[in-house]
C-alpha cells in the first residue's frame, strides 16, 4: 500500500546549520495493517506523518503509494491540483486535537468534506450517521463538539478520516489527550476499523502499551526507523 525509499529532510533555522530530522527513512506498509511509530520527542516522527499524508516534500527520496509514485527526484510528480485530489481520496488524517468545527454538529462535520466536493447533502449526511452510528455515537450525532466528551470528539475525528473510505489513515498522537479508559477504546477502534475496511494505519503515539498491540511496531531514533525489540 505504502512505500518509502530512502527519505530525507532537513529543515535551515535562522543563524543556525541545517538540521536534519530524517536520514533516509524506508518504510513499507502492507494492504490492511497497523503499524505504529514510537520514539522521544523531536525525533521526527511526526515530520515522517506528514511526509507520508504529503501535506510536506521530502528533499530527497521516493514515495509509492498503491503503485503510484508521487514523489521521486526531489519533487512530486503530481500537479498541486492533482496532488490534493489524490490525498482526499487516498488519505484519511487524525491529529491529537480533533480540529472540529465548533458551529457544526458531529454529523456535519464528517459529511463537510464528501459534501464540499459533491455538492449532494444528503447522501454524505447519511453516510456520516452510518460511520457514527458504527464508532458508538448515534446518539450524538446532531450535538456540537463542545457538548461531546474528548473521546467522542476523537471517534468523530476518526469518523471524518474514514469518510472517503481512504487506503490509509495517518494518526499523529490521537490519544494524546484522552484517558486510559478512552484511550483503550479508541485503539481498539482503529484496530477493529483496520481489518474490517482493510484500511491502512500508520500511528505515531508516545503509548507505548497500545503501540505493542499494532501489527508491526517500529522505533524513531536518529532519524532512522528500527524495528522495535
Amino acid at each position: 500500500m505504502l512505500e518509502t525509499k530512502n527519505i530525507c529532510k532537513s529543515y535551515s533555522l535562522p543563524g543556525q546549520k541545517s538540521l536534519e530530522i530524517l536520514r533516509g527513512v524506508d518504510l513499507v506498509v502492507h494492504q490492511g495493517e497497523m503499524v505504529t511509530i514510537v520514539g522521544a520527542s523531536g525525533s521526527g516522527k511526526t515530520t515522517l506523518l506528514n511526509l507520508l499524508g504529503t501535506l510536506d516534500t521530502p528533499d530527497s527520496g521516493e514515495i509509492v503509494f498503491d503503485g503510484t509514485t508521487v514523489f521521486r527526484q526531489k519533487r512530486y510528480t503530481l500537479s498541486q491540483k492533482a496532488l490534493a485530489a489524490f490525498r482526499n481520496r487516498t488519505i484519511g488524517f487524525v491529529f491529537q486535537f480533533h480540529h472540529l468545527l465548533s458551529d457544526f454538529s458531529a454529523v456535519e462535520n464528517v459529511a463537510m468534506a464528501e459534501f464540499i466536493a459533491t455538492g449532494k447533502l444528503n447522501p454524505a449526511k447519511e453516510k456520516a450517521t452510518q460511520l457514527l452510528e458504527r464508532l458508538g455515537l448515534g446518539n450524538r450525532l446532531n450535538h456540537l463538539p463542545a457538548e461531546l466528551s474528548g473521546g467522542e470528539q476523537q471517534r468523530v475525528a476518526i469518523a471524518r478520516a474514514l469518510m472517503n473510505a481512504p487506503s490509509m489513515v495517518l494518526a499523529d498522537e490521537p490519544s494524546g489527550n484522552l484517558d486510559n479508559r478512552n484511550s483503550s477504546i479508541l485503539y481498539g477502534l482503529m484496530a477493529e476499523l483496520c481489518k474490517e475496511h482493510q484500511t491502512s494505519f500508520v500511528i505515531v503515539t508516545h503509548n507505548e502499551e497500545y503501540a505493542a498491540t499494532a501489527d508491526r511496531c517500529l522505533k524513531m531514533e536518529d532519524g532512522i526507523l528500527h524495528p522495535e525489540e
